[in-house]
Formats: structure tokens, sequence, C-alpha cells
């Protein structure tokens, strides 16, 4: 299952008053990650808008001067909505993610109304490995409780 690499710079401006990664700034950059995912996956006629943050963890502090990675992939699909899970990659040899994230898309026509996505868009698989393992079982209970 391909997955779609962001990366960024943590800077002074993205942090708290502990020097690390301020929620509001790892919003942000999850959020981006996320539609960068999601246009990968349906193309250049994606027409995506944020539908639903459907959960957000920091597990660990980033520190200001950190090059952060985040790898998306979509992990469900309906004819008008997707999922895209997010997981920042560790930030040494011996930690795990620094983040997990699901975040709901929907596509949209030009006018803001429902659109469906073509019928030629790639399977939906979860990528191998513990922490999207961790995502899928999270997303199963989260659409079980809708």
């Amino acid at each position: 299952m391909p997955t779609t690499a962001s990366h960024k710079l943590v800077l002074p401006s993205d942090a708290n008053h502990h020097g690390t990664l301020y929620a509001g700034a790892m919003l942000r950059f999850v959020l981006e990650a996320g539609y960068a995912t999601a246009w990968k996956h349906v193309g250049p006629q994606a027409n995506l808008v944020l539908r639903r943050v459907l959960n957000m963890e920091c597990l660990r502090p980033v520190p200001v001067g950190v090059v952060v990675e985040i790898q998306g992939a979509v992990v469900h699909r309906t004819s008008a909505y997707l999922v895209c899970g997010l997981v920042g990659m560790p930030l040494g040899p011996d930690q795990g993610p620094w983040a997990e994230a699901l975040l709901g898309f929907a596509q949209v026509t030009e006018d803001g109304k429902l659109a469906h996505f073509p019928h030629d868009l790639p399977p939906v698989e979860h990528p191998a490995g513990e922490a999207w393992d961790r995502l899928a079982g999270r997303l199963r209970k989260l659409l079980r409780l809708r």
C-alpha cells in the first residue's frame, strides 16, 4: 500500500511555552498531510473539504528545530467520503510514532454539494505496521459508534 510522505520543520512560531510543537501547529501539519494524502489518492479531479477530525493524538513532544515526517494513507472510502490515517514517523531509532490521526474528507462539487469519487480509484488498504494496525482498530470502533 503506497503512502504519502509530508515533511515539516518545527519552527519557534510552532512551539508552546515548553519549546515543543504546539497542538494548533500539530493540527495544521496533520491537516496538510491529510489533504495531500487524500488528493494523491483521488487525483487531479479531487475537490475535497475536511469533514471531520475523527481522532488526533500527540504521543511524544517534538522540539523546535526537528524536521518531522508524517506518513499518510487512505484507510476507508465510501462513494463520496474518505478517511486518511496519518502517522508521525519516529523521531529517533528507539522511539515510536510522535503522532497518529484519522481525518475525514468529503468530495464536493464546485458549489459545495456532495459529489461521488471517480470509479477507477485504487483499492483501500492500510499499510503494514503496528501504528497502522492501531489506527485501523480505532477507525473500526469510531465507525461502529456512528
